[in-house]
């Protein structure tokens, strides 16, 4: 490679010093991640040469991104990890195989979850040795796979002697780097371009032209270096024209040297630039069978370097040689690569090659792809499927085998998120049928919702897929009706959507599965609640059935409106364990958060913080969004004010109904009556199932409250009109409490206390004793008053509600008796995580099965509990399992 640049990476010194600050902290063990952002040219790739070649103690790994590669799972993590791979054996069982089969070492489906954990364990063992430096060049290609697990390594190594660096062309393709901390390069000053440029050209240059140079360049370095080599020292004594842009300007300096190759050599080059492997093996196997010898290798350079593995000299060399290529040497390339790939051991990259080698439609090829698109699903590329689904309907012959191929791509894309290429892919289908017609109206009804615009709402088009499937498929028809409906759910168009829904094709079976929970809605929103409890009632009760497999949220929204505790609870419990065998990023957060809203309700506020906990850790692993709503639960219920309305101000506005729910039970606890009745009745008139319903006790219980008495009756007919038609003990109970306190009969706060009395619902049973001793208090029997109250307190003080224990210490007081005070909590200085780490240390969980639980490296969770232990006062782990109660 000739002298340039990248040897002194001249007006970076602002750069290097943040590169240096970075490696100080990875020394220390305060280890990090940065992104370099920039245009083509700008030095990125500079810098990390730099970094890596003048790094002293620390062992560098690398891995490229490649723009031919992005549709193979994991192909740049495996890359990276590559010189650690035989420390497999140290990691325990499980990660080890998700590593295996995410490599193609093993067969399987890869936990997508142990594959980040996996790789930060690998890093970590490495590590032991000495500190560690990554450096990622090309980013903006890295495959999806390997992009997530390398965000998750960027997001966890803050307690270990690893560096992350990553370099990415601006703009960047992966969301996931976007996360990261970054720093954009800026054009050289005019001072280092000068001087930059004269490193470059040794030759007297005329000033005008030297000006002309710096002016089209705009500091970008590779451009100060190319634009010399492009016009020629005869072209730089008068002058000469440039492409518009700097990366036009770069990628034809180096299809200018591609020109003076011999045929041999670019040939040998363009092979090289189809190959992103750049294993010489290979390389050397296709290049002798296009007949192509030694000697080309030695003509090729400066552009190719030709080692114990191919490099370009910068990765525009290889864009711009694989671009510059006729068409007929590329399928040439491609030919011989796919020709000498081994079959068995890399059948997917030789598929790709014969893909890319093929001018026309080609079944034979198009079926392997398929096949390669199956097993890249199994290992966890859903991108790599959808990009071989694609080429392959590309390469199809037969109108309706392209039109399957196509479909099925297209539910991928939507999968990883790729919504424009999904979009772009549904206008090419086709429908052959109206099977696959239903389909593609299913799909755009999915991209419709995900991307919130279109000229039709998602719905819509889920009720066509219905109407098209209802004369040939009337089971189908039915469950798209009933996706319509979930949909309508969430986005508050239910009564359009049931109408339609009505035309549903008639089930022989209209009160089990899918088809009662159908019948059931379109009651429910024509005919109210005593009619659809008796059809809805049994097959929510009945929380195995299928139905709820494939729709758990709805299960768990249509338990809550039935009061239906143990419904609610037994879907979220089975929608765990199905998320966790899936290993669904999807699936498992929406199942916990479920479940911890359910253990809210039971008054398990420990359990709640481990679920909430758990996926928050899921989220920040992934990179998404925490789900808010059973933090939302916790918070009303455990009552701090500060944190909650901190809490409920952060929300998201489509969560309003629900952060009016727990306003309204947050100002109720804290005896905020005015501010609870508004936002009751907000919560209760938008009529939302799932949401209304628990709304009505708060309304009633405010509204009498304030005195509105006109408004707690109207709310309490309209709870008995819901709770008598489930006829649940949980129901039966908030309501007999709520018809206590309208009409202040006695027995009917005695029948509220029995009926919750029961069941695990201690919350309600607790609220229970404190309305039954605050009516007990007002009609002067201080005595049972203080009995009530006492048993109420006791209950709030144990849960950990803290608002309406203080409202009850209160009411206590009022009788003339002085409530206990509350025994803090050892959660009480801890985060949410610290309670969930101390909770799963308590339990005998060690640093390394706390760190692979909530994706962590055991160092991190070394450094939590040492926070856990400052905060408690306590030096050991005996001493924490030796606490009566961490929560």
């Amino acid at each position: 490679m000739p002298e340039t640049y990248t040897d002194v990476p001249i007006g970076r010194q602002d750069e290097i010093r943040r590169l240096d600050a970075l490696l100080r902290a990875a020394r220390k063990g305060e280890g990090g991640a940065l992104v370099l952002r920039g245009e083509p040219g700008i030095g990125k790739s500079a810098l990390l040469r730099h970094l890596a070649e003048t790094t002293n103690g620390f062992l560098v790994m690398r891995a490229s991104g490649a723009e031919f590669e992005m549709e193979l799972p994991f192909a740049a993590l495996h890359q990276l990890l590559a010189p650690a791979i035989g420390r497999l054996t140290a990691l325990p069982a499980p990660h080890r195989k998700a590593l295996e089969i995410a490599f193609g070492l093993d067969t399987g489906t890869p936990d997508p979850f142990l594959v980040g954990v996996a790789s930060l364990g690998l890093l970590v063992e490495t590590v032991r040795e000495r500190p560690l430096l990554c450096v990622v060049d090309d980013a903006q290609w890295l495959d999806q796979a390997s992009a997530k697990a390398l965000a998750f390594l960027a997001r966890r190594v803050s307690a270990e002697s690893i560096a992350l660096v990553f370099a990415a062309r601006e703009p960047c393709r992966r969301p996931e780097l976007e996360e990261m901390p970054g720093h954009s390069l800026q054009g050289l000053g005019e001072s280092d371009a000068r001087a930059l440029l004269a490193s470059a050209v040794r030759a007297p240059l005329d000033e005008r032209v030297r000006d002309r140079i710096l002016a089209e360049a705009r500091g970008n370095p590779l451009a100060l270096v190319e634009l010399p080599r492009t016009a020629g020292l005869a072209g730089l004594a008068g002058g000469f024209a440039q492409p518009g842009s700097v990366p036009d300007v770069i990628e034809q300096s180096f299809r200018s040297r591609l020109d003076l190759l011999p045929p041999a050599a670019r040939l040998l080059v363009t092979v090289a630039a189809a190959d992103p492997l750049g294993d010489p093996g290979l390389l050397w196997r296709a290049a002798e069978l296009l007949g192509i010898d030694a000697t080309a290798a030695a003509e090729s350079g400066p552009l190719l370097e030709c080692g114990t593995r191919i490099r370009f000299g910068h990765p525009l060399a290889r864009s711009a040689a694989y671009r510059a290529a006729a068409p007929r040497d590329r399928r040439r390339a491609h030919e011989a690569l796919a020709a000498v790939t081994d079959p068995v051991a890399d059948p997917d990259r030789r598929a790709w090659h014969r893909a890319q080698a093929s001018a026309g439609p080609d079944e034979e090829v198009a079926a392997e792809l398929e096949a390669s698109a199956a097993r890249a699903q199994e290992r966890g590329g859903v991108a790599a499927s959808a990009a071989f689904l694609e080429r392959s309907a590309a390469l199809t012959i037969s109108p309706v085998r392209r039109a399957e191929r196509l479909l099925t791509a297209v539910d991928a894309k939507l999968s990883v998120g790729d919504f424009d290429t999904a979009a772009d892919l549904l206008t090419t289908v086709r429908p052959e049928g109206p099977g696959q017609a239903a389909r593609a109206d299913l799909l755009r009804g999915r991209l419709s919702f995900v991307r919130r615009r279109g000229d039709e709402g998602p719905t819509a088009y889920l009720l066509r897929a219905a109407a098209r499937l209802a004369a040939g498929d009337p089971a189908w028809s039915r469950e798209c009706c009933l996706d319509a409906i979930e949909m309508g759910l969430l986005l508050g168009d239910l009564d359009h959507v049931v109408e339609a829904a009505k035309k549903a094709p008639p089930s022989h079976e209209p009160f089990s599965g899918a088809a009662a929970v159908l019948t059931g809605l379109i009651s429910l929103v024509g005919d109210g609640h005593p009619a659809a409890g008796a059809i809805l009632g049994p097959v929510v009760s009945d929380v195995d059935d299928e139905v709820w497999a494939r729709r758990p949220s709805l299960g768990f929204m249509l338990a809550t409106e039935l009061w239906n505790f143990d419904a609610m609870q037994g879907i979220a419990t089975r929608a765990v364990a199905a998320g966790r065998e899936s290993g669904s990023f999807h699936a498992l957060p929406i199942a916990l958060a479920m479940r911890a809203t359910a253990s809210v309700h039971a008054g398990d506020f420990g359990t709640a913080t481990e679920l909430i906990s758990e996926e928050e850790a899921i989220a920040d692993a992934t990179g998404a969004a925490p789900l808010v709503y059973p933090r939302l639960h916790l918070a009303a219920l455990r009552g701090r004010r500060k944190d909650a309305v901190e809490l409920f101000a952060s929300v998201d506005h489509r969560m309003s109904l629900s952060v009016q729910w727990a306003t309204a039970v947050l100002g109720n606890g804290l005896a905020d009556y005015p501010a609870a009745l508004e936002a009751a009745k907000q919560a209760v008139e938008y009529g939302a199932v799932g949401t209304a319903g628990l709304a009505l006790p708060e309304l009633v219980e405010a509204a009498v409250r304030c005195g509105e008495t006109e408004v707690a009756a109207a709310a309490l007919a309209s709870l008995q009109e819901r709770t008598r038609a489930s006829r649940q003990a949980w129901g039966l109970g908030v309501e007999s409490c709520a018809r206590a306190l309208v009409t202040g009969d006695e027995s009917a706060y005695q029948e509220a206390i029995a009926l919750l009395g029961g069941s695990a619902l201690v919350v309600h049973r607790a609220r229970a004793h404190l309305l039954y001793g605050e009516w007990l208090r007002r009609q002067g029997r201080r005595r049972d008053a203080r009995t009530a109250l006492r048993s109420a307190h006791t209950s709030f003080c144990d849960l950990g509600m803290e608002a309406f224990a203080e409202r009850a210490a209160g009411e206590l007081r009022a009788t003339g008796e002085q409530a206990r005070s509350r025994t803090s909590k050892a959660s009480d200085q801890l985060t949410m995580q610290e309670v969930h780490i101390a909770r799963l240390v308590a339990d005998g969980a060690t640093s390394k099965e706390v760190a692979a639980k909530l994706f962590l490296s055991p160092r991190t969770v070394d450094a939590h509990l040492r926070n856990i232990f400052r905060k408690l006062g306590l030096t050991s782990r005996r001493q924490l399992r030796d606490l009566p109660e961490i929560l």
